[in-house]
């Protein structure tokens, strides 16, 4: 008897996955990114209310490049999560289900989460 489980010959990087399926995987991984983010921001905002010195202190971490680019990918997380969240809402009432429709919602998302990104890089490094 064939045991029951994984396919043997499941090949993830010949898996041709259409555009709705990135969105929803993409949805599923901003949120675990913001979800992870959260105790880092309690972290950074307890301290910089602790004072004068704290504030300051969260400040200047925050005005490294890392830190920064981690904002940014903060920004994305929650547009992408934000915009891909109204996405699923519509197709639970049955709007956008068609191929046409489900495609271009996909493209709308990942678009908007792009210039949300984009806006956001613009602010934070220029």
């Amino acid at each position: 008897m064939k045991p029951v489980g994984r396919p043997v010959h499941l090949d993830l990087l010949r898996i041709h996955l259409p555009l709705p399926g990135w969105v929803s995987i993409l949805h599923r991984a901003a949120g675990a990114l913001l979800f992870l983010a959260v105790p880092l921001g309690v972290w950074a905002l307890s301290v910089s209310l602790s004072g004068e010195a704290g504030y300051s202190q969260a400040r200047d971490w925050l005005a490294h490049p890392l830190a920064r680019f981690g904002m940014l990918m903060l920004v994305w997380a929650f547009a992408h999560h934000f915009l891909a969240g109204l996405r699923h809402l519509a197709l639970d009432v049955h709007w956008g289900v068609d191929l046409r429709r489900a495609r271009l919602t996909s493209l709308a998302v990942l678009l908007g989460a792009a210039l949300a990104t984009l806006t956001a890089a613009w602010r934070l490094f220029a």
